[in-house]
């Protein structure tokens, strides 16, 4: 599994590094000595940093859960069922932030991006209608066995 995620992580780095035309370690250091020149690149730096760390939380919490079920894989009890879980979240962290890395570099050409795509959705109204349904006046078929 570790090659796998390593392959991942590579495709994303290599997506990052083929949009902004240098390496990631020199990705970093120039947005880290000027913020403000690039704000994509910022943002893209910032958000593979994130995902690094969740990937190495996933890491963490797969070899925990591990070594809970070497202890004893059956019957599943708390403690394992507790390490399944954190290992199912490190999972969701991980995912979302990878999908925000690799949605900024091709939003990147587009001028568009996170920022543009929330500002345009809070300008618009709710997708469906929220007003509260209307009540009949009466019931349209007689209730049985109900008052007279």
């Amino acid at each position: 599994m570790p090659d796998d995620v390593d392959d991942v992580m590579g495709v994303i780095a290599q997506q990052i590094e083929t949009r902004f035309h240098m390496s990631l370690p020199e990705l970093r250091r120039a947005a880290t000595a000027a913020p403000h020149a690039n704000q994509q690149a910022t943002e893209v730096v910032h958000w593979f940093g994130l995902l690094a760390e969740s990937q190495t939380a996933l890491e963490r919490a797969e070899d925990d859960l591990v070594a809970v079920l070497i202890q004893d894989p059956v019957p599943l009890d708390d403690p394992a069922m507790e390490s399944a879980h954190r290992v199912n979240a490190a999972v969701t962290v991980r995912d979302g932030r990878a999908l925000v890395v690799r949605h900024l570099p091709d939003s990147a050409g587009h001028g568009s991006g996170l920022r543009r795509s929330a500002a345009l959705a809070a300008g618009r109204g709710p997708a469906l209608q929220t007003s509260p349904p209307t009540r009949p006046s009466a019931p349209a078929v007689p209730v049985r066995g109900g008052r007279r």
